[in-house]
């Protein structure tokens, strides 16, 4: 079972997702639903009325949600809301709370080279500790994910996959990861060359089924998987160059356009037009696992630097290898107890119009243009139990997984910012459009300093509004927030607007993935930032009245 043995500081790792659900329910985290429920809205509601229940108190989230009579799919079972409260989600991680994950990111980045035997004695635990995140491959007879295999005869649409809100486009798979390799830059395409495979990633991407054996694969320009699918493009398009004139202008333009996936309809550079199809032919393989162990399948979520794997950043949460076994009918490696394994291609030369999709910042995405998936193999365990999730207007499950996202990267943020004390990402922000951060000011200016630099960390670049405050507001307030923001603010001297990379899923900026941002400074102003008037103290009790009261307080009454 996955769990902290506090006195052993040993973490143990859940071995699959059975043995998670095994452990909510005997932790009464878990309610198994025996009504009949359609896979169509139903359960949408279901669990949207569940996640929001209890707010504001111990039991906000509600329960992890086990549908078993699922109407139009008899014997199979739906596992939702795995993640949905604070104590599911540190429970997933196998901690107390989630901010011991972060205390262990903090311990190893504070490691010193060991100068003699005893400090070399005392990094033991440590090292250890890393080299139990590695992966560890198994055979296909070891791997559940095999227990059947369908090669031909298979239909992704005999499993439950919901259909979550009214206008979404087709059923959706939710919590799928998303396995892809980076092509080798100097091969003929797609694949390995003669500097061995790429780099193994692991994301999450909705994926619309279209049918049986087909599925949209959402893909956001800035993500790792669709930087794969640039790479591959380029290859292909580079290889073709001599036998092909226009493939090589297709190679210059997906240097150039910035664009995801089509080549754009106006010329650029000078240079006309190329069809994509003048590549047909071209694959890149991908593999989809889902209902993994929970540390893996919150590993594909994680904004890990991009020459991290995933299988690593799970090894580390789990503090054991993740076992992973090599695909059937293509060249990747998948969770081998994983409850359900796609296997297939995208075809470099197709896109297909995906959603609308109700998404999580509570409105929905509408239609674009995205890669196709294609199935050539499912594997499966017996009576695979599908996992899922439902995004909506929060708070719902996917605010506790970024509040983890928050606390377990913090320590990552202070090495590149060490002037911040705290950062909130508060769910109703939806994750990209607002952060609240404290700081340590040592110097003018020092606040917008701050701006520019989450703004150039990874994902962070999407953070819509940043607000810095003092390191004596608590940015996990929101009143205590919006009381400094008020009132400590002039709007024209301490907003400051920028221009640069949108979230895709952004449907307000002034163009597709590129807009504006805004910065506001709440902290204390300095007469070297060109405020010569006094500042007031805040309000705040005397240390010796507040003494004397706690001392009487409890025969008050109150």
């Amino acid at each position: 079972m996955g769990s902290l043995d506090a006195t052993a500081g040993v973490y143990v790792a859940y071995n699959d997702l059975r043995e998670w659900i095994a452990a909510l329910d005997k932790a009464g985290e878990l309610k198994r639903i025996k009504e009949p429920v359609s896979p169509r809205l139903e359960i949408t509601e279901i669990t949207d009325r569940a996640s929001k229940s209890g707010k504001g108190t111990a039991n906000a989230g509600g329960p992890a949600l086990l549908f078993e009579n699922i109407t139009g799919h008899p014997g199979h079972k739906v596992f939702i809301n795995q993640f949905g409260s604070e104590r599911r989600m540190a429970m997933a991680l196998g901690v107390e709370r989630v901010d011991q994950i972060a205390e262990r990111i903090q311990g190893l980045m504070a490691m010193k080279a060991p100068e003699g035997f005893l400090d070399k004695l005392k990094a033991l635990p440590q090292v250890g500790e890393l080299l139990k995140s590695f992966p560890k491959t198994v055979s296909a007879k070891d791997a559940p994910c095999k227990q059947i295999i369908l090669k031909e005869n298979f239909n992704l649409l005999d499993f439950p996959i919901l259909t979550c809100w009214p206008h979404d486009g087709g059923p959706f798979i939710t919590l799928p990861c998303v396995h892809t390799r980076a092509p080798g830059k100097d091969g003929p395409g797609p694949g390995k060359d003669s500097s061995g495979p790429g780099k193994r990633n692991i994301g999450m991407y909705r994926m619309q089924v279209y049918d049986g054996q087909t599925t949209g694969m959402h893909w956001q320009r800035q993500k790792v998987a669709a930087e794969h699918y640039r790479e591959a493009l380029r290859n292909v398009a580079a290889a073709h160059a001599d036998a092909d004139p226009k493939a090589a202008r297709v190679a210059a333009m997906a240097e150039s356009s910035g664009g995801a996936y089509a080549v754009p309809e106006a010329s650029i550079g000078g240079l006309p037009q190329v069809k994509f199809g003048n590549l047909k032919g071209s694959r890149m393989e991908v593999a989809v696992s889902i209902g993994a162990d929970p540390a893996t399948i919150f590993s594909a979520i994680v904004p890990a630097p991009p020459e991290i794997e995933e299988y690593l950043i799970a090894g580390f949460l789990r503090g054991k290898p993740v076992e992973i076994v090599k695909c059937e009918t293509v060249d990747l490696e998948v969770p081998a107890n994983a409850e359900i394994i796609l296997e297939g291609y995208v075809e470099l030369a197709e896109l297909r119009t995906e959603g609308p999709f109700g998404d999580h910042t509570g409105f929905y995405t509408m239609q674009d243009e995205y890669p196709v998936f294609h199935i050539t193999c499912i594997t499966h365990r017996k009576d695979p139990i599908y996992a899922a999730t439902i995004v909506g207007k929060p708070p719902m499950e996917d605010a506790w997984m970024g509040k983890a996202v928050e606390r377990i990267f913090l320590p990552m943020m202070k090495m590149t910012i060490p002037e911040i004390v705290d950062i909130n990402l508060p769910a109703e922000g939806v994750f990209h459009n607002l952060m609240l951060v404290s700081i340590r000011k040592s110097y003018p200016g020092q606040a917008r300093k701050v701006m520019s630099a989450i703004w150039s960390l990874g994902q962070a670049m999407f953070t819509k509004c940043i607000i810095v405050v003092d390191e004596d507001c608590d940015v996990q307030d929101i009143g205590e927030v919006t009381l400094r923001v008020t009132n400590n603010i002039d709007p024209e001297r301490d907003i400051q607007f920028t221009l640069g990379p949108i979230d895709s899923l952004d449907h307000a900026s002034r163009l597709p993935n590129y807009g504006s941002k805004m910065g506001i400074d709440a902290t204390r102003k300095w007469k070297a930032e060109g405020f010569d008037r006094p500042w007031p103290a805040m309000l705040e009790m005397d240390r010796t009245t507040k003494s004397k009261i706690d001392q009487i307080w409890s025969k008050l009454g109150i």
